[in-house]
């Protein structure tokens, strides 16, 4: 078995384009969550009503098969496990079906595999899983690098005093959201799927349902600071006075304090009516709104924010003030539009609201494995590539250059202050100060001869 499945990735793309988790399952998962189902459906069965039928229940370790007078035909959708080889145009499974006759069941008719594949002439099915693999490499690396990048860029805002501002704490917030979302991505995978075995399919420990109150906490935080950021820049361009650490405040309650009260009342409605599994797979649509929905919100809001930014800046990029010809203007607000996509999240529209069944394959490469990328593209234009920061960390490259070239030059120059123990920015300063001293002797001097 691979060392993970495909409802992993549909953990994360639920936040992401709100794709159905049941859309693309992993077959161990799915077979066996289908036979503890066809189990329990035995269970529930009165045994003495087996006597009326030819046929009992079978579970052929594909479809569950209730039982059957002899001569009926009995007709059933094709398991859930073959959606992953549906084609695109196709709406609905097909279907099978088996006769119950005097020896018992027959032989499935047509077979799975005619019923339930698709096969269009002239193409060539990658193995699903290994598809999923590629997929789950590819928003790992995504995720790596992101964490490593996001983490530099912390330090680095953290560092320098001069670059502390309401603009980039927003900044280092959504930073911290981005590195959260990418921790709690490795720690679902770690505990959901450390072995490889298909086990994880029924896990019901507290540990593993705790993280995925953390997976969707972490995930539903990152998405209301991309709107905080949309939020800030917005009303930065349309209000021209406004108490910014007033509103750091209110930020900071919207970015970290929403998400949790969604993510417990989620958390205590599956505790109480949905208390199934590992909390991984969401079948319950009502209950899984209360996290859907506020993504959905936030990623809309954030598109609307960000039409609203653009005709701003259009209208002040045509502003005779700002001067210029028509193809630096367009090319200023082309720069402009393509530094917010990434702050924005705007990517995340391209599939948001499109139905659900359209394009899933293009869904997780695109969302998942591009989407992985984002807290990298947002560090590197944000901070590493910012002009104040670049100028910043010059000045105390600077500074420190100077310094130690000073440091060395006295050493040589006067050895016995080297020796004393007394350090480089003491040396620089009784320096500064016997110099000032002999020249303000030289001017009291002079002043008598004058």
């Amino acid at each position: 078995h691979p060392p993970f499945e495909a409802s992993s990735l549909l953990f994360e793309l639920n936040h992401v384009s709100v794709l159905q988790v049941s859309s693309l399952h992993h077959s161990d998962c799915v077979i066996k969550r289908e036979h503890e189902k066809c189990m329990e459906r035995m269970a529930e069965d009165d045994p003495e009503n087996d006597l009326e039928f030819g046929c009992p229940w079978l579970w052929d370790n594909l479809t569950c098969w209730q039982p059957a007078r002899v001569g009926e035909v009995v007709v059933v959708s094709c398991p859930e496990l073959f959606i992953q080889f549906m084609s695109e145009e196709d709406d609905e499974l097909g279907k099978v079906s088996r006769n119950c006759t005097e020896d018992g069941w027959s032989e499935t008719f047509p077979h799975y595999v005619d019923a339930c594949m698709f096969d269009e002439p002239n193409t060539t099915h990658e193995h699903p899983d290994m598809y999923y693999v590629s997929v789950k490499a590819l928003y790992t690396v995504g995720y790596s690098t992101s964490l490593v990048s996001l983490c530099t860029a912390m330090v680095i805002l953290c560092r320098f005093r001069k670059l502390h501002c309401t603009r980039n704490f927003i900044h280092m917030n959504l930073f911290v959201s981005f590195i959260l979302r990418a921790i709690s991505v490795f720690i679902k995978d770690g505990v959901l799927y450390a072995e490889e075995d298909s086990n994880h399919c029924f896990l019901h420990t507290v540990e593993c349902k705790v993280v995925m109150v953390f997976f969707h906490y972490c995930v539903l935080s990152n998405y209301f600071w991309l709107f905080i950021e949309g939020l800030y820049l917005f009303t930065l361009l349309v209000e021209t006075f406004f108490p910014e650490r007033r509103y750091f405040y209110w930020y900071t309650i919207i970015g970290w304090g929403t998400p949790t009260i969604c993510v417990v009342i989620w958390a205590v409605l599956r505790l109480h009516f949905d208390d199934i599994g590992c909390w991984d797979m969401n079948d319950n649509a009502g209950i899984w709104w209360v996290i859907k929905g506020p993504v959905l919100a936030s990623i809309m809001i954030n598109f609307v924010l960000f039409i609203g930014i653009i005709i701003i800046l259009v209208q002040k990029l045509q502003s005779p003030d700002i001067g210029g010809n028509e193809s630096s203007i367009y090319l200023r607000l082309a720069r402009s539009t393509l530094l917010l996509i990434p702050l924005f999240g705007i990517h995340y529209t391209v599939f948001a609201f499109s139905p659900e069944d359209v394009s899933k394959r293009e869904r997780l490469v695109f969302e998942l494995g591009l989407g992985s990328f984002q807290g990298f593209v947002v560090a590197v234009l944000y901070c590493f590539l910012n002009g104040e920061v670049q100028s910043e960390i010059k000045r105390k490259w600077r500074s420190w250059t100077v310094n130690r070239y000073f440091a060395v030059d006295l050493k040589h120059r006067h050895p016995s202050l080297a020796s004393s123990g007394v350090n480089g920015g003491t040396q620089l300063s009784i320096l500064s100060k016997s110099s000032s001293q002999i020249r303000m002797s030289s001017l009291q001097a002079e002043s008598p001869a004058t």
